[in-house]
């Protein structure tokens, strides 16, 4: 007979958008941070492609955007 380990406890994930985001509930891009790898995603498709990002790569990326 073979057993099967349990599922792994996964938190839920605290989806955020950016501060410079319009208030008023239109698309944008959403960010999950799960310790080395942050996630991104289309709000208008949460159930869609999740974009993973190593959490160093995500800094540069924003220490970049954030000088434009």
């Amino acid at each position: 007979m073979k057993t099967l380990s349990p599922e792994p406890v996964v938190p839920a994930l605290r989806w955020f958008k950016s501060s410079y985001s319009a208030g008023d509930g239109g698309d944008c891009v959403e960010v999950a941070e799960t310790g080395p790898v942050v996630l991104v995603r289309d709000s208008k498709r949460p159930e869609g492609v999740l974009v993973r990002v190593g959490a160093k790569q995500w800094a540069a990326f924003v220490r970049m955007a954030a000088h434009d």
